[in-house]
């Protein structure tokens, strides 16, 4: 199998960054290369389109594109790549992130992108990771204790509630 651990995290804006960083922290953890940009659609599309364009050359396994409002960002990496897309919606202050949602999900046929929840950096960050682990034993592994740890802290606090409600 080949090996590729490598995330891009492409956001619209700065201001999407204390949602991303979650998510960022989690690919780390896992030992995932990321590279983070900030580009926009509407406002830097050479640069955007550019960057999806050469993503595989760079050893770039999954794009994560965070964008709010129109969120046109997924879509567009999407159009200039083939490496799998995941859309990730940032809530916005009108519509608080349906708008976003949308914006991601409706994509034409044939221009996929995956879309996890509102705000839903972590999720963003484990589909990458379990798109990985189809060249990865070793992240296969990893992301499967990860659950069993996840399982293990929800056992945990059942047995606490338990306890307390007698």
């Amino acid at each position: 199998m080949c090996r590729i651990n490598k995330v891009a995290i492409i956001m619209g804006s700065d201001s999407d960054l204390p949602i991303v960083k979650p998510g960022i922290e989690l690919l780390k953890s896992f030992g995932i290369q990321i590279e983070v940009r900030i580009l926009s659609a509407h406002r830097t599309p050479d640069h955007a389109s550019e960057y999806a364009r050469t993503a595989r050359e760079r050893g770039i396994g999954v794009i994560i594109g965070a964008a709010g409002k129109a969120a046109h960002l997924p879509g567009i990496m999407a159009a200039y790549t083939t490496l799998p897309v995941i859309g990730l919606p940032i809530k916005s202050s009108t519509l608080d992130g349906l708008d976003s949602l949308l914006s991601i999900v409706q994509m034409p046929k044939g221009i996929p992108v995956a879309t996890v929840a509102i705000n839903g950096s972590e999720n963003a960050a484990l589909l990458a990771v379990q798109i990985l682990t189809l060249g990865d034993e070793k992240l296969a592994e990893a992301l499967k204790q990860y659950r069993i740890s996840m399982e293990d802290q929800v056992l945990a606090k059942n047995e606490q509630v338990q306890k307390e409600l007698g």
